[in-house]
């Protein structure tokens, strides 16, 4: 007996050509475990955080944690091992920091000096290991901003004026009336968008102006600022 082959319009395709074509997409088309890593933590300064783990290898029988992007040893924090029940502290733990049994890491009262990379080792059995990394950002809660005019007395078409958002946070909103500001060729706001530029000034800018200023954690808004305009 011949050896089978398939008719396609290019001629003849061997079967065992046929096999290795489905071997190699199925071999593509597995699905691969996904990376360990530490979930980011947004938190205020002052409070506690847990920085918990994603795609925690089911075999884990022990976890050490690092500050830090590498695994380095005068950079450990402490570390717990499943099948000893034991725990270990390093170079850098401070009583503040605490390894949990399911591998998370606590810190309380979080300060400014605690955020950055952190880096955590998972073992495996037969000696194998995970690596995964995780960012902790640690803020201030953002004051109230204050919001100021350049100009308090305008005339309609004649005149600009300049509202200045003064506020050391970097995200910043513009609201007029109660409703998000709407941008335009009069209406115009500075790169850093701490300044609203506008020029010139017409009847329909007549009302309350206000700029709202927010970090991950907190937001806080200024008083209303009016705008009067006056009429030839």
């Amino acid at each position: 007996m011949g050896s089978l082959s398939v008719s396609t319009h290019r001629g003849l395709v061997h079967w065992q050509g046929l096999l290795l074509v489905v071997s190699l997409l199925t071999f593509w088309g597995l699905p691969t475990s996904a990376q360990l890593a530490v979930a980011t933590a947004n938190v205020a300064e002052g409070k506690d955080v847990i920085l918990r783990l994603r795609n925690k290898p089911p075999t884990v029988i022990g976890f050490r944690w690092f500050r830090g992007e590498r695994e380095i040893s005068h950079n450990l924090i402490g570390g717990y091992f499943i099948l000893e029940r034991k725990f270990e502290k390093g170079r850098l733990y401070d009583g503040r920091k605490i390894v949990d049994l399911d591998g998370s890491l606590l810190i309380r009262k979080v300060t400014r000096r605690d955020r950055g990379i952190y880096t955590v080792v998972a073992y495996l059995p037969d000696s194998v290991q995970e690596v995964g990394f995780g960012r902790l950002n640690v803020y201030q809660p953002v004051k109230a901003p204050i919001l100021l005019t350049s100009n308090g007395t305008i005339t309609e078409n004649e005149n600009a004026v300049v509202l200045t958002c003064y506020t050391s946070a970097v995200s910043i909103e513009w609201f007029f009336n109660g409703m998000n500001l709407r941008l335009s060729e009069r209406r115009r706001l500075s790169e850093d968008r701490r300044s609203l530029t506008i020029d010139p000034v017409q009847r329909e800018d007549v009302g309350y102006y206000q700029c709202k200023v927010s970090n991950p954690i907190s937001s806080a808004e200024s008083w209303p600022v009016e705008l009067h305009v006056q009429h030839d």
